[in-house]
């Protein structure tokens, strides 16, 4: 406990160091290893964004009948591949010449930055706001998200909407990968499997946001009254109390998703086929 008798820190201190804070030397009292869970998170997403960064300007490897990477569907730009059935919408006309994912990738990666978990994941890897609990943050101070650019999180809940379209679409691509190469129904391998994987991750994730759950089941006064919506509230819970977990397995699973693809597209191995 601090006696008041220490020495005053600077007049411009903050934080901790303010002047009207108590007087304690340390920063911080921990004696863990505390780093390691907000360098592990930002490691990660690193890898993360250092992969699609990639795979978004590439441009090529995106398409192996019948698999689309889901970083590129739907393919909305003139310069797409042509897919069979596939998700292939000319909005954009030749004038685009840059890849196509940039002009998809936006919504599901909105609703990843504006995420609850994702805010608490970068604001603490990268941000270090606070990196970790009891341990201060290297602020002067704290605005929250109040001022830009971090205001844009309020809008969450509209690419909460974007992401169920997304999640729509990588659906029906999911659907068109029991085709063979020839575009024949009826099989399955094992992009099949992947796929199935990934699109299960993804609505599980997606359904699972506090924004699904708020919308669900918000501003009901009496839950008696509302049986489907309160039954639908309490599924959404369970989701959501693996928020974390499914923000990470989804991640993964998409990057899967797309690299399986590429795998495919660049001819390092054949889709190994059940029936």
């Amino acid at each position: 406990m601090a006696t008041g008798t220490e020495p005053h820190p600077p007049s411009d201190a903050h934080g901790v160091r303010d002047r009207t804070r108590a007087a304690i030397a340390s920063g911080h009292l921990r004696t863990d290893r505390w780093w390691l869970a907000p360098a592990s998170t930002a490691a990660g997403l690193l890898a993360f964004i250092v992969y699609s960064t990639w795979r978004a300007f590439a441009n090529t490897d995106y398409y192996h009948a019948p698999y689309v990477s889901p970083f590129y569907s739907p393919c909305i730009a003139q310069n797409c591949k042509p897919m069979h059935a596939g998700p292939n919408w000319e909005i954009f006309g030749g004038w685009w010449g840059l890849s196509p994912a940039l002009l998809i990738l936006i919504f599901p990666l909105g609703f990843r930055l504006t995420c609850y978990y994702y805010r608490k994941a970068y604001y603490r890897g990268f941000w270090a706001s606070p990196p970790a609990c009891a341990v201060p943050e290297p602020h002067k101070k704290y605005t929250g998200e109040t001022r830009f650019p971090l205001i844009l999180q309020n809008i969450h809940r509209y690419f909460f909407y974007a992401a169920i379209l997304v999640a729509g679409i990588l659906t029906y691509d999911t659907v068109l990968s029991f085709r063979n190469e020839k575009y024949e129904w009826g099989h399955m391998g094992l992009g099949t499997l992947v796929f199935l994987l990934n699109i299960t991750l993804i609505w599980a994730y997606t359904l699972s946001c506090h924004s699904c759950r708020h919308i669900v089941g918000g501003k009901l006064k009496h839950f008696s009254k509302h049986p489907v919506r309160y039954r639908m509230w309490q599924w959404v819970g369970k989701l959501n109390n693996r928020h974390m977990l499914l923000a990470w397995a989804s991640l993964i699973s998409v990057a899967l998703a797309d690299f399986y693809v590429f795998l495919l597209s660049s001819g390092a191995f054949d889709d190994p086929r059940f029936f």
